[in-house]
């Protein structure tokens, strides 16, 4: 245990785990979403890629961009966070949950180390969905918190930018919607 405490012992170690798991990749959205310190976020992500838990990835080559993608062993610290979590939930009575995670298969809310109680099975981290939980808060300030408001499946890759546009353009539809609706609305002298 103690060798596994000095890789995902560290405070904010297994948030970035979880943001990973999450389909979080880019520095700055990881930077963006967990408000961690740049100095300890560098440093973190170092020791998780040199464990083997995430993987450095270069997506862009000018200027060089990487990106840090969950690698197996990352993905089987799932159950630990999702019993870590619960624990949290039993212990502290006043947390709600931000997420719930369902079986993509059936659409079960998965138990308390990630299996499904309908299937029967331990569920792997690429068949798991998360919906946003009752103690999400809705309208969040940053725009990576608003891309993981929609059920997404773990690993799905976080593109902000796209996720921004398809929230702008969805909201110019209602808009133009309700301008619609209430055009068609006759007039009472």
């Amino acid at each position: 245990m103690a060798r596994a405490l000095e890789v995902v012992g560290e405070r904010w170690t297994l948030l970035l785990v979880r943001d990973a798991l999450y389909g979080v990749r880019r520095y700055n959205d990881f930077l963006v979403h967990l408000g961690i310190p740049r100095a300890v976020l560098a440093a973190r992500l170092q020791t998780l890629t040199s464990a083997g838990v995430l993987e450095k990835r270069r997506y862009q080559d000018s200027p060089p961009r990487y990106e840090y993608v969950i690698t197996p062993r990352g993905c089987a610290l799932w159950p630990t966070l999702r019993g870590l979590g619960v624990w949290g939930e039993e212990t502290f009575p006043d947390t709600r949950p931000l997420r719930t995670f369902h079986h993509v298969a059936c659409g079960t809310e998965l138990g308390v180390h990630g299996e499904c109680p309908e299937c029967r099975i331990f569920v792997p981290v690429e068949d798991v969905e998360m919906r946003p939980g009752p103690g999400l808060e809705q309208e969040p300030a940053n725009p990576v918190s608003r891309a993981l408001l929609r059920p997404r499946r773990f690993l799905q890759p976080v593109d902000v930018a796209a996720e921004e546009a398809a929230a702008a353009e969805a909201a110019a539809a209602e808009a133009a919607e309700g301008q619609a609706a209430e055009a068609a609305v006759p007039s009472t002298p």
